[in-house]
């Protein structure tokens, strides 16, 4: 199985309720939170737009990052998401398109 390991932001709306996760097939996992396809946190929330991802090599980092950007407070966090998504536009369908290719090393 490929694998692209990635963390990610979902978000309600503009500066709304925050979720940041990890997974190693981020199309599928967007696919689920945005279909509420799976019961917890974003579902009860409504937290379904993909406002920020970054890629990693190895799993092993990404799941690092993740539990870096979750100890962050609130502000680090909205700075992250402005820096690279300053219309806070829905990234899935950009992933959707260029397919996600693999983190290069």
């Amino acid at each position: 199985m490929l694998r692209n390991p990635a963390v990610y932001i979902l978000a309600s709306q503009r500066n709304g309720t925050l979720y940041v996760g990890v997974t190693s097939d981020l199309v599928k996992r967007i696919w689920e939170h945005q279909h509420d396809a799976v019961e917890g946190f974003t579902n009860k929330y409504r937290i379904h737009t993909l406002v920020y991802y970054e890629q990693h090599v190895r799993m092993e980092e990404a799941i690092i990052r993740e539990k870096q950007i979750k100890k962050w407070n609130r502000a680090w966090k909205l700075r992250l998401i402005e820096e690279n998504n300053p219309e806070w536009r829905d990234l899935y369908p950009d992933l959707l398109e260029t397919g996600f290719p693999p983190a290069r090393e």
